[in-house]
């Protein structure tokens, strides 16, 4: 390989590892079609082409080594452990077409435009968009869940619900006090928890999803205006903390991470 051409894509190559890797859900696989690709440009440098930068150019070729050998590795590796929230990752991925799956990760992960994931993997523009679309509608699926809210403010457990109905979940209970939470969580066990911390008798929200948490594991969002009472440093701190007044899609956000990844926020007696 020119060295010329060995500095244009030396830059790329963690990039390109990482991605393999997500695609093909193995550390061990994702390295092997890098490896191939690379064997590729060393035998023969004019298989890759620059024209649209080394870049994309890498990423088609291995598009076309990659298609070209007509497999899917499964989305395991016993000899490569990595942590649940990846693990959960590998899952919902597995369950994509291997083009949705594509296409989400060049888009997301690799953060490339619509038109340059249309020049590395054949497709047309439309067709990348509409793939993209697939793949986010499939993620949806997998994560609907019903919701359990914890909140004593009428109009902001009404925006809540709104919110989580729009992402295509259900709410199974609007809980004003701890007690309530907790009974409502006993009697209909919920996908996810939007927590307070001050509830309407004076009890607290933490005491709630602490109580909940020893039950079962589930992903809890607080959304409070007393962030400094989690904040502190003194113990475990949760995963998703919003603050009120809040952003719409802010919640939106955190509500489809933690369903995505199935975390389960942490909360200290």
């Amino acid at each position: 390989m020119p060295n010329r051409l060995s500095q244009e894509i030396a830059p790329h190559l963690p990039y390109l590892r990482r991605y393999a890797r997500a695609l093909t859900g193995s550390q061990q696989s994702g390295d092997a079609h890098v490896t191939a690709c690379l064997d590729a440009i060393v035998a023969d440098p004019g298989v890759l082409d620059v024209a649209d930068g080394a870049k994309i150019g890498l990423y088609r070729l291995f598009h076309e080594l990659w298609s070209g050998l007509e497999i899917d590795p499964p989305l395991s590796d016993a000899d490569s452990p990595v942590s649940a929230r990846e693990e959960t990752a590998r899952e919902r991925l597995s369950e994509m077409s291997p083009e949705g799956r594509q296409v989400l990760l060049l888009t997301t992960l690799e953060g490339f435009l619509p038109a340059q994931a249309a020049r590395i993997t054949g497709h047309s523009e439309p067709e990348i968009q509409a793939l993209v679309r697939e793949a986010i509608n499939e993620i949806d699926r997998q994560i609907a869940t019903q919701v359990l809210i914890i909140e004593d403010e009428p109009l902001i457990s009404l925006d809540l619900s709104e919110i989580v109905e729009s992402l295509g979940h259900g709410v199974t209970t609007v809980a004003r006090t701890a007690d309530q939470a907790v009974e409502a969580a006993r009697r209909n066990p919920p996908g996810l928890v939007l927590a307070d911390i001050q509830l309407a008798d004076g009890s607290s929200g933490l005491d709630a999803v602490r109580d909940i948490l020893a039950t079962f594991e589930v992903p809890v969002i607080f959304v409070t205006s007393f962030p400094e009472r989690l904040l502190t440093g003194l113990r475990p701190e949760p995963t998703f903390l919003i603050t009120k007044p809040y952003d719409p899609n802010a919640v939106k956000a955190a509500i489809s991470q933690a369903l995505f990844f199935r975390t389960a926020a942490s909360v200290a007696a």
